[in-house]
């Protein structure tokens, strides 16, 4: 056993000492030690019943012949971050996520890992970690949130965030807007709709790294998921006695399956960087054309929040991520011989059924015959840009406008409250970037509020979007502001092309002007020039290479 390094012979006496301390005795220490990577904390509503399924992954460790040991993980609540300085360390704290976990677990000597997310940047962290250090390891995340009830209708998290821009329009009253934040998030778990969290615990599925059901079972539903939580615990042990690893999992086939799944459902933009940074600590190179080529033949079969008006427990009712697997299987678009923690994923899927056509439409009759993600190209976006097709209004697909820029979020959302936004205008929000930002921030609050005023406007950023996004929002775009792209030389009153169809990001410029400003672009000072960002800032990568550190 892999543990045997912290627990055997004679010069291992005081490893043992300190085992019997935290009360683990010989009979203890004779089984595999496996770590229980658990996030749990007060602040993020994803995570405050973690502790719940810790103890059930535990039972499930023990009862297989295991010795659970659990030790934590952070986690940043990206809708508390949002709209302020705290925004900046979301995606930076991915990279604490999966160094911590890669700490804690080398110098433990684990056998394996149940690792134990459930929101934004935890899940990838996790899985980064889990890829990286490639010891046996199980996901098991706490859920989503079930949606609230506001005036008759199912309701999430996007419209509190929405309800700001109708309040500055007139359209909603204080009263209204308290009543809705008192109804819109009712409990526990990751928040309703397909947002980012929801994605990635879906795809975790996908990847072969969780069970069925771990993106889609209702945190509510205390039953159900601490079943998932003990038979990750068992299956950690199977694995551990087979010598499954990661990257025995995570291969180009399960990539290609979680893209064509995230195209499917019409995932969070910001799986772009999380899949791409996953796999390159699995040593795997998915460049972003392969997300557009897999969106072009993927159809898009299922309409969830903030796209539509479906949220999680309803795609969970239909049948879950092994129905829409099994659907999209119909067209041979995945690969049934991937491997996951439980054998092939062939076997995982094949009864897989659609009980609500409603929610999860055929291959045949889809929303839409692509994908829900597209990435865009041009001379605005010369690696590339990636936009939420699946959250774009059809008469929004292709959209030109007139250029009014920002260097900040907060000066943007600043404008879109003060009405200096108006319908025909292309927001430019730059500075937002990996190294800009630093941090890349989430831009919710900006979009929120256009879809609250019902403005007709394209976003177009070097930042990215909360998987609540919706709207012509176009992220990522590379390279960013901070490293001299395109971004950083437009000038209020220029033409902007967003063209999704034809997959293009234009700036209406001649080649010569954009030479000429290049010319007299001077990089400005850091934002953050203390601490772990400013450190971050010099080690990150372009979005285009999912913003890992180098």
């Amino acid at each position: 056993m892999r543990s045997d390094i912290v627990k055997k012979g004679a010069t291992r006496c005081a490893h043992r000492s300190l085992f019997h301390a935290n009360g683990y005795g010989p009979e203890d220490l004779k089984k595999p030690l496996i770590g229980i990577c658990n996030s749990f904390n007060e602040i993020i509503p994803g995570h405050i019943h973690l502790r719940e399924i810790a103890e059930a992954a535990k039972l499930g460790v023990a009862a297989a012949g295991g010795t659970p040991v659990e030790f934590p993980a952070i986690g940043v609540c990206d809708g508390i971050a949002m709209g302020h300085q705290g925004m900046k360390y979301s995606l930076a704290s991915r990279e604490l996520i999966a160094d911590s976990v890669e700490a804690v677990a080398m110098a433990s000597g684990f056998d394996g890992l149940v690792l134990i997310p459930n929101c934004d940047k935890v899940v990838p962290g996790m899985l980064m970690a889990a890829a990286r250090l490639n010891i046996p390891c199980v996901v098991v995340s706490g859920g989503p949130m079930l949606p609230g009830r506001f005036h008759g209708r199912d309701v999430s998290v996007s419209q509190a965030f929405e309800a700001a821009g109708k309040y500055a329009a007139g359209e909603m009253s204080e009263d209204e807007m308290r009543e809705l934040e008192a109804k819109c998030c009712p409990g526990c778990g990751s928040c309703a709709g397909l947002f980012t969290a929801n994605t990635m615990n879906s795809l975790s599925e996908v990847l072969g790294m969780a069970l069925p059901g771990n993106g889609t079972i209702p945190a509510a539903y205390t039953g159900a998921r601490r079943l998932l939580a003990k038979r990750a615990g068992a299956v950690i042990m199977d694995l551990v006695k087979n010598d499954i690893k990661p990257r025995d999992i995570l291969t180009r086939k399960a990539f290609e399956n979680a893209i064509t799944v995230d195209m499917g459902i019409g995932g969070s933009s910001n799986t772009v960087l999380h899949l791409t940074a996953i796999a390159h600590e699995a040593g795997i190179e998915i460049p972003a054309p392969l997300f557009d080529e897999i969106s072009r033949r993927t159809p898009y079969i299922t309409k969830l929040s903030p796209g539509g008006t479906h949220h999680m427990v309803d795609l969970d009712e239909a049948g879950g991520i092994s129905a829409v697997m099994n659907e999209l299987s119909k067209k041979d678009l995945i690969h049934l011989d991937a491997l996951t923690v439980t054998g092939p994923m062939g076997d995982r899927i094949k009864d897989a059924k659609v009980l609500d056509r409603n929610v999860i439409h055929s291959v045949e009759e889809p929303y839409r015959k692509e994908g829900g993600i597209a990435i865009l190209k041009g001379n605005l976006a010369p690696d590339y840009a990636v936009v939420k097709a699946s959250a774009v209004k059809d008469d929004m697909l292709t959209y030109e406008g007139t250029a009014k820029c920002y260097d900040s979020e907060t000066a943007a959302c600043d404008a879109i409250m003060a009405g200096d936004i108006v319908d025909g205008d292309v927001v430019v929000i730059r500075y937002e970037g990996p190294k800009g930002g630093p941090g890349m921030q989430e831009m919710l609050n900006p979009t929120a509020v256009i879809t609250g005023r019902g403005l007709k406007v394209g976003l177009i950023t070097d930042g990215r979007f909360s998987g609540a996004s919706q709207g012509a929002c176009v992220g990522h775009v590379s390279p960013e502001a901070m490293e001299g792209g395109p971004i950083a030389l437009i000038e209020d009153g220029d033409t902007i092309l967003i063209d999704i169809p034809n997959r293009k990001l234009e700036l209406k410029v001649s080649d010569e002007e954009l030479a000429k400003r290049k010319a007299a672009w001077k990089q400005p000072e850091p934002k953050i020039k203390h601490g772990y960002l400013s450190r971050y800032a010099k080690l990150t990568t372009s979005a285009s290479t999912g913003a890992v550190l180098k």
